[in-house]
Order: structure tokens, then C-alpha cells, then sequence
């Protein structure tokens, strides 16, 4: 993969990530890891915006207000010269079409704007959350995946009292990693186990990345993760 881009003006690309306000560890495979994407990238923290505000379910985001907050970043990485602009949790699907409102380049706010494409040609796809209590019908809709469809969507969570999602929802400056990877590879099986017809699984969470390899081999499984979506790499090859 090519690694920069020029622009019109001669000017060398970046992709912008919008990330929530953390201090928990960023292994290799994190959205937050520097090689995450392997193209050059520019961050734009947004202050206050802690998991806890960010990871709940619309009702509870909308409530939380932060909407102009991210709608600001985006604009400002944009200006910046970002040629395409992401973000660091899944949840903030539910700001898609806003945050893409607030830009020309393209917006890809989460993972799960992949399960329509999965979906047209599988009959049923999985996604792994951080909070299955919290992820609802909502965020499936505002990832595109039609209301005939949400049915087909399998959505397993971690546990909600393990390592990985005390760690990442109460932004500890601390991370088992050998925990989190037994917790999410069980979580990932579970899945498995409840739909053994499946063949891919979504990882909403971009903490969740680093495991992926272990889901894996554990499920066999294709995982897919936000640094897939083509559409905020495309600008690489140009």
C-alpha cells in the first residue's frame, strides 16, 4: 500500500481519526496504535468525551450532547488537509450522517458500516461489541443495514465485568492483555455457538482489533475491522 498521497496542490494526504478522550493502553492493532492504518495519520482528541459518555445506547448519546464537539473535529481535520476522517469508537455510527454532513471528504465513523456489503451476500453476520446491552437496532440503522434485515445481524458483547470492557469503559491507564484476549476470544465463541452458520463477524469495538487474530483460530471466523473499510483508504492509492 502506498503510503501518502498527493493532493491537488502537491500537498502529501493523511487520514483524520477523531478520538474519544483515553488514557488505556494502545496495543498493536488498536485504532489508537501509530501503525494502525498503515497510511499516514493525524488525531484530533476530543476533550471530556470519555467511553463511558460515548458507549451507550441513542438515547443515552443524544442526551450526552456531544454531537457538535465531534462535528467540530471533523471540520478541523478536514481543514488540516485529512483526505478522509474516522473515529476511535464504533458507537458513534449513530453521528454518521451528521459528522458526514460537517465535511467533503468522506466520513466513515465505524466498522459497522461494513455490514451492508456482508450482508448482501451472507445470510446472516455476527459483530462483536464492547456492550451488547447498549449496542442496539438504532446503530444497525444508522450503519445502513435495512429493517428487514437487523434480524440477521448476531450481536455478542464481552463480558461487561472482565478485564477488556472495565478497562476500556472505565479509561484505566492499565490493560491485562492476556484477560482481555481469553474474554473476547469467549465472547467470540459464544457467537459462534449461537449461530454456527456464520462465516464473518464485525469487530465494532476498535479496542478490539489486537485479538483478532486469535477470534480467528478460535472460530474460524473472518473478522472484519474499521481499518478494512477501503473507503477511508482509497485515497492511498491514488
Amino acid at each position: 500500500m502506498t503510503l501518502t498521497a498527493a493532493s491537488p496542490s502537491g500537498e502529501t494526504g493523511f487520514l483524520g481519526v477523531v478520538m474519544l478522550d483515553t488514557r488505556f493502553p494502545r496495543p498493536p492493532g488498536d485504532v489508537g496504535h501509530p501503525d494502525a492504518f498503515g497510511v499516514p495519520v493525524r488525531r484530533h482528541v476530543v476533550r471530556g468525551a470519555w467511553p463511558g459518555t460515548i458507549v451507550q445506547t441513542a438515547a443515552g448519546l443524544r442526551a450526552a450532547g456531544v454531537a457538535p464537539a465531534f462535528a467540530r473535529a471533523v471540520r478541523v481535520l478536514e481543514a488540516e488537509g485529512a483526505r478522509a476522517v474516522t473515529t476511535s469508537c464504533g458507537f458513534l455510527v449513530l453521528l454518521q450522517a451528521e459528522l458526514q454532513a460537517a465535511a467533503r471528504v468522506p466520513v466513515v465513523t465505524s466498522s459497522l458500516l461494513q455490514l451492508p456489503g456482508l450482508l448482501a451476500s451472507q445470510a446472516r453476520v455476527g459483530v462483536l461489541t464492547i456492550s451488547a446491552a447498549a449496542l442496539g437496532s438504532e446503530h444497525l440503522l444508522a450503519a445502513g443495514v435495512p429493517a428487514g434485515r437487523l434480524a440477521d445481524v448476531v450481536v455478542q458483547g464481552v463480558d461487561p465485568a472482565g478485564e477488556f470492557a472495565t478497562a476500556i469503559l472505565g479509561n484505566r491507564d492499565t490493560l491485562d492483555m492476556d484477560r482481555a484476549c481469553r474474554e473476547v476470544v469467549d465472547a467470540a465463541v459464544a457467537l459462534k455457538r449461537r449461530e454456527p452458520s456464520l462465516q464473518a463477524v464485525v469487530l465494532e469495538c476498535t479496542n478490539l482489533p489486537p485479538y483478532r487474530q486469535a477470534v480467528e483460530a478460535a472460530t474460524g471466523l473472518k473478522t472484519w475491522a474499521l481499518t478494512d473499510d477501503e473507503r477511508l483508504l482509497s485515497w492511498s492509492h491514488r
